[in-house]
């Protein structure tokens, strides 16, 4: 009793019929106060209801025990093999008890003891595509999709951007691609939303691209495609889009990765043909993304600046970039060695075939 007292009077004190609650019945209530941008509200809820909740469900929350989260842990493992995603399931379980610690339903957070290791992200580098991948695995699209590589490839845009691209954003006359919007699934609806952070910008658009999506517009032109702002019940918006599926509506990410998408990679040679009865097989380095990093890698080749390539693919500041790209930019030494023997040329003569 008196450590009760103790405990009250710290403002440690824990009801223990707040612990009672299931981890299930915690974490939807912790869910619907999410106040992050909804698209981070879905990520949140799909790692929470696919990979916390099947394991740790049922059990009341102030039973949690250091050794609960370590065998959740080995399991999740087996189930999730990529490390940097099961970081982020990880990240999202620890704020889950975060937020029960600040409620007063659990002590601490079973996350932090010293014995429970969080999953290590592997920092991969960028390794783009070859031209000729890009062009192999555009010639195993169908024809409705093909320019979704001119886009992705040649605008540096993301796959929502692609399926969000409206006419009215290529300006053909001047030479620029306005990108203001994208598709995203939010639940289970489609609906238009900003760019990524919310980044509008313009990026270049190459004569020969422009020469791609103009074929494109000819042989299916944009159709009209009305779908809700931001989130399932917000104002509903309509826009002519230039990539829609074969009756008229707007691309699912999940059905064109699964249906379009992979066996376009298949043709190419990049993941072997899908057996009967099974699904492609998993391809994490190899989405549509492949296509803004080989964007990336032909400018960086050709001399453009970081500066100039992050505005052009919405990154949130240059060093960002740098840090993606940094190991793909042209190697300066023997423009350095010119430019000293430059100085050092009169006063230092020298054969240079001799040098050489």
């Amino acid at each position: 009793m008196n450590r009760i007292k103790a405990d009250m009077d710290s403002g440690h004190f824990i009801d223990p019929k707040a612990g009672q609650i299931t981890f299930r019945e915690y974490a939807a209530k912790w869910l619907g106060g999410l106040t992050t941008d909804v698209v981070s509200q879905e990520v949140v809820r799909r790692r929470i209801r696919l990979h916390a909740v099947p394991y740790l469900g049922t059990r009341p929350m102030g039973s949690f025990q250091p050794e609960h989260m370590r065998t959740w842990l080995n399991k999740l493992k087996e189930a999730v093999p990529n490390p940097n995603y099961r970081r982020g399931i990880y990240d999202s379980v620890s704020s889950l008890f975060n937020a029960a610690t600040d409620d007063g339903v659990i002590k601490k957070n079973p996350c932090h003891a010293q014995s429970v290791k969080a999953p290590t992200a592997e920092p991969r580098l960028v390794q783009p595509w070859t031209a000729e991948r890009v062009l192999a695995v555009r010639s195993g699209l169908p024809d409705r999709y093909e320019a979704t590589v001119d886009a992705g490839g040649g605008c540096g845009l993301r796959q929502g951007e692609v399926f969000g691209l409206a006419e009215e954003n290529i300006n053909f006359a001047t030479g620029w691609v306005h990108v203001r919007q994208q598709v995203k699934r939010v639940g289970g609806s489609l609906v238009f939303a900003p760019p990524k952070r919310g980044k509008l910008r313009d990026t270049p658009l190459s004569p020969v691209v422009a020469v791609g999506l103009r074929d494109h517009m000819r042989q299916f032109p944009p159709v009209e495609v009305t779908l809700p702002w931001k989130t399932p019940d917000g104002p509903l918006v309509t826009l002519k889009l230039v990539f829609t599926s074969a009756v008229g509506k707007a691309i699912w990410r999940s059905y064109f990765d699964d249906h379009v998408w992979k066996p376009a990679l298949s043709h190419a040679g990049v993941i072997p043909p899908k057996e009967p009865g099974k699904r492609y097989a998993s391809a994490p380095r190899d989405g549509m993304h492949a296509l803004r990093h080989f964007y990336a890698s032909v400018l960086l080749d050709a001399g453009e600046n970081i500066k100039a390539l992050s505005i052009y693919l919405g990154h949130s500041d240059p060093g960002f970039t740098l840090r993606i790209y940094t190991h793909l930019m042209p190697s300066s030494e023997e423009r350095t060695r010119a430019a000293v023997s430059a100085v050092f040329g009169p006063i230092h003569p020298m054969d240079l075939a001799s040098a050489a």
